[in-house]
Parts: C-alpha cells; sequence; structure tokens
C-alpha cells in the first residue's frame, strides 16, 4: 500500500508552509479537481461543501464553473489564503460585491450547519493527506446538511506501483516510527488500498457509486520546491516531531534524488483514485 502518514493538528503550521502549499503543492491536484468538477457537471445550479478546503484552489475552480460555493477548514492559516483568493479585499477603494455565493468556514461540517443557506447539492472531501479518523465524522456530519441523493467524492492514492510519491513518503514512515510505532504503522494504510474509500464511505452511512482515476504527476521546478512542497503537506509532521525538520528535510532530499533531472527538475509520477458516493 502507499503509506501516508497521519498529521498533527493543522493549526500548528507556520505561516510559509501554509503559503508553501498554496504556491507549490495545491496546483498538482488541478487534475484531480477538474476530474471530479466535470464527472459531477458542477455549475451554476451547484451548492458545494470543500471539507478540508485548504487555501481555496478548488472552491476557486467550482466558483469559475457558476457554483455557489462553502469551505471549511480546520487550518486558519491556509484558510486565510483561501479568502484572499475567493474574498478579496476592496482595492483602489473600490467595494467589492458579494452574491452570497461563497462561504468559507474556520473548523469542519458541523460550524458550517449553524449558518444559513440552502442543503448542498455536492460534498467533496478532496484532500488525499486527511487522515481516515478525521473524514468518518467530517462525512457524517456533511451528509446531515445535503440534499438526500447528493454525490459526496472522495479522494485517495491510486496503486502503489503507480505512486512514486510514495516511496518518498516512506521516509516520513521510518522517521516518524521510533516515536509512535503503532501509530506510524496505522497511517501506512491510509486510504491507499483497493476498497479504502469504499470501506470509509461505508463507515460514514454513505452508498459508493462508482470511481475513476486520474495522473496527477508532482513536478518541482527544482530541489528546494519538491522539499517544500512536500513537507507543506503536513504528511511529514510525525516525523518532524520525532526527530527534527532539518533530519526530515535532509532525508527527503535523498529519497527524491532519483526523481531529479538533468535539468534540475524533479518529477514524480502519480495516480490518484476518486470515489463518488451518494447521501
Amino acid at each position: 500500500m502507499t503509506p501516508t502518514l497521519a498529521r498533527h493538528p493543522r493549526t500548528h503550521r507556520t505561516d510559509g508552509r501554509a503559503r508553501d502549499w498554496a504556491e507549490i503543492q495545491e496546483r498538482m491536484l488541478v487534475p484531480l479537481y477538474e476530474a471530479v468538477h466535470e464527472r459531477l457537471e458542477v455549475g451554476p445550479r451547484t451548492r458545494l461543501l470543500g471539507i478540508g478546503c485548504g487555501s481555496g484552489l478548488a472552491l476557486l475552480m467550482a466558483s469559475a464553473r457558476g457554483a455557489a460555493v462553502t469551505g471549511c477548514d480546520p487550518d486558519e492559516r491556509r484558510l486565510a489564503l483561501a479568502r484572499q483568493r475567493l474574498l478579496p479585499e476592496p482595492q483602489w477603494g473600490t467595494p467589492v460585491r458579494s452574491d452570497g455565493r461563497t462561504r468559507l468556514v474556520p473548523g469542519g461540517p458541523r460550524d458550517v450547519s449553524g449558518t444559513e443557506g440552502a442543503p448542498f447539492t455536492v460534498v467533496t472531501a478532496l484532500d488525499p493527506g486527511t487522515a481516515r479518523g478525521e473524514l468518518v465524522p467530517a462525512l457524517r456530519a456533511a451528509a446531515g446538511l445535503a440534499e438526500r441523493g447528493s454525490p459526496v467524492v472522495l479522494a485517495g492514492w491510486g496503486p502503489p506501483e503507480r505512486c512514486a510519491t510514495g516511496r518518498v513518503l516512506r521516509v516520513a514512515a521510518r522517521l516518524a516510527e521510533p516515536r509512535d510505532a503503532t501509530a506510524a504503522a496505522a497511517a501506512a494504510v491510509r486510504l491507499s488500498g483497493r476498497d479504502d474509500l469504499e470501506d470509509l464511505a461505508r463507515d460514514a452511512g454513505l452508498r459508493p457509486d462508482g470511481s475513476g482515476r486520474v495522473s496527477c504527476p508532482f513536478g518541482y521546478p527544482d530541489m528546494d520546491s519538491a522539499v517544500r512542497g512536500l513537507v507543506s503537506t503536513g504528511l511529514f509532521d510525525a516525523a518532524v516531531a520525532a526527530t527534527d525538520e532539518d533530519q526530515v528535510r535532509k532525508e527527503l532530499r535523498e529519497a527524491l534524488h532519483a526523481y531529479r533531472r538533468a535539468d534540475g527538475t524533479v518529477r514524480m509520477e502519480n495516480v490518484f483514485r476518486y470515489l463518488v458516493a451518494r447521501v
């Protein structure tokens, strides 16, 4: 199975790491976002809830298709960047008009439930690094905010043999293990197995209704960008806590050397899988 690491609460991230996610790493998932929006025909009649919306790129893409979007995320730093993208401050004395079609809420779906609005018609949880233990209660809460029969989309890593980044993530698993071997072992099976997404959906009371695979290569202009981007995911937090960030970055560079090209760029081919479930 492709190993992914359980993350520490994202509220502990620095502003720099949140910006690294927004400016370097998040764009790697654009093919996944596009595929999901296309498959669900996201458009002007869509009322979309994004769980773990991060810095808001997927919401911005849905909004560009005409959807009304609501995003929630516990990471205040990422959410602040989402506000800059989706709810910019007025400039040059010109007020920004708001049509009430964009909302950003700190926390999770339970925090969204206190806001006004019609039931959602689409729910997405597209961050493949979110821990299973966080997702199940979040999906249950989100299902209560959606129309019956609405699609709920979950994302995870594809087959291990088609995810080059999985081999790099083993560095995090190895470094995290001395501190908490049980947690590291449990995290290694996070949403990477053949039926992991289906099992998660059923645990959340949802009905699986189709799936798809999307190629999402991770490409970086140089080694420094690759390290910063991967560390920004939070998948190396447990390793940093068990050792230190300098050690993690050093070993990450060594693992990435196999994917460094002659021109200095770094590229890893990956396939991500998504599941469409129904409320």
